[in-house]
């Protein structure tokens, strides 16, 4: 049997500790007020008299719009159990007052400093929801750059951090991971870079190769077995190509083709054209046409009506896609498909995580497709009590990486023998149930998630394989 911890967010009633973002430590009068989160009904808003410190955590702008929200119970951390390692290593057990740094790198100026924010605010929400007088978030702007990260690190680490959180971009988490490891101090970064991850690295972020093994996988067990993608020529499309190749691997299928193209350079109609074998396929058919025409009888001619209907002859050579766009590219990539004759009405679309986006129900090319990404319901009290408490609409889709990297941090600052941010705890097996679903983290410092495959429909997307609520058959 797996262990299965308690749930770690319930109501408390102790102040919360965060130091400045700029590295000096708060006053009493200026900390987060002490607030008891009302968690039943889930939507009920926050007390009017706990706002958040705008000085410190300015709202972010409004973004990308999200999947209508569904009343959920709270979330829960599940603590790995403590053991030691040689980075991180356990601490012993807290004395009264003593309390535990984590600090919180993330951009809040510069490049990113919207999504930075909204991670901050998730992450200061979380401290709302757990019951630990203990834990102290060092915040700190990284500027978006690998030079600001690699201060903020010394910072922080200068401070008595015991965990760093974040940062971002793949370049600033390669800038930090030297100066954390030679602290002995582990990092559980929000980029999904696979590059950077290991060596006392771990990748919070949803991974391409978890979320493309996900949909091919649930696409095979629906008899779909030769697939395609169109990618985007960046380290993105290169890592979305190789995990499409690993997963119809696994799954005993193949892989017809894969065509890059420059998002940049418009280059997307001309791609899409030549998957379809657009001209060769046209030819075809229009070769069939005239030797019809030419016999004219009538077993001729209503071969030539059934042609009418087609744009094309012969097979495509396979039969799922996967865009692994979102937002407005692929608004505009999608109507290119039925136009070159790859019609998805035969051709299953498949996408990724990218795709959780509301407005791809208003594209009739889109509808029916599959893709992996957590389910939106598990998020949706997150979102409203966001909205209330920092005065925004529905937080940037990644907000929850903040609340759940915050919510883990606790669980192992609350492990029985003391606080633990070891790999060994980091890396237990039984993995951590947060706002995104479960997850656990490997020894090479990319994780695995429980993800769902949801439906693209007109109204709203639609649940088609729920996300495994635990790995214990993996």
């Amino acid at each position: 049997m797996l262990r299965r911890a308690c749930a770690l967010l319930v109501a408390l009633f102790a102040a919360i500790a965060l130091d400045a973002c700029q590295g000096a430590t708060l006053a009493e009068s200026d900390r987060l007020p002490q607030w008891t989160p009302t968690l039943h009904p889930p939507s009920a808003a926050p007390p009017p008299v706990v706002p958040a410190p705008p000085a410190l955590v300015p709202p972010p702008p409004p973004l990308m719009p999200e999947v209508p929200a569904v009343p959920v119970a709270p979330v829960t951390v599940e603590p790995a159990t403590p053991t030691t390692g040689p980075i991180g290593a356990p601490a012993a057990p807290l004395a009264a007052g003593e309390s535990v740094k984590v600090a919180v790198l993330l951009p809040l100026s510069g490049q990113g400093a919207a999504l930075g924010k909204a991670l901050l605010n998730a992450a200061q929400l979380a401290l709302f929801d757990v019951n630990d007088e203990h834990l102290a978030l060092l915040p700190r702007d990284t500027d978006g750059t690998p030079e600001g990260a690699a201060q903020a690190a010394r910072d922080v680490i200068g401070q008595g951090a015991r965990l760093i959180l974040g940062p971002f971009f793949a370049a600033e988490v390669s800038a930090v991971a030297p100066i954390a490891r030679a602290a002995g101090i582990n990092v559980v970064a929000f980029s999904t870079d696979e590059r950077v991850a290991g060596q006392g690295v771990f990748l919070m972020g949803f991974l391409p190769r978890t979320q493309v093994l996900r949909v091919v996988s649930y696409a095979h067990d629906q008899g779909l077995n030769r697939f395609a993608a169109i990618v985007p020529e960046s380290p993105y499309g290169d890592a979305i190509g190789a995990a499409l190749r690993d997963a119809v691997t696994q799954t005993a299928g193949e892989v017809d083709d894969i065509e890059s193209y420059d998002p940049a350079a418009g280059g997307a109609a001309a791609v899409v054209r030549q998957l379809g074998h657009y001209d060769s396929r046209h030819a075809a058919l229009a070769a069939q046409r005239k030797a019809l025409e030419k016999k004219g009888d009538e077993v001729s001619k209503q071969a030539l009506r059934r042609l009418d209907a087609q744009e094309g002859a012969g097979s495509l050579g396979f039969d799922a896609i996967m865009l692994p766009e979102g937002g407005e590219r692929l608004l505009a990539l999608a109507p290119l498909l039925p136009y070159y004759d790859i019609d998805p009405a035969r051709v299953r679309l498949l996408g990724t995580g990218l795709w959780d986006d509301p407005r791809l129900g208003k594209e009739p090319s889109l509808l029916g497709g599959w893709y992996a990404a957590p389910d939106p319901g598990t998020r949706a009290d997150f979102e409203a009590r966001y909205a209330k408490l920092f005065g925004a609409g529905n937080p940037a889709r990644i907000a929850t990486l903040g609340y759940d990297a915050t919510a883990l941090a606790a669980a192992l600052e609350r492990a029985p023998n003391g606080p633990d941010f070891s790999v060994p705890a980091l890396t237990n097996r039984d993995g951590f149930n947060g706002l995104d679903g479960i997850f656990r983290f490997r020894a090479d410092g990319s994780n695995e998630r429980g993800l769902a495959v949801l439906e693209v429909q007109r109204d709203a997307p639609k649940v088609v394989s729920p996300a495994p609520t635990s790995f214990v058959s993996q």
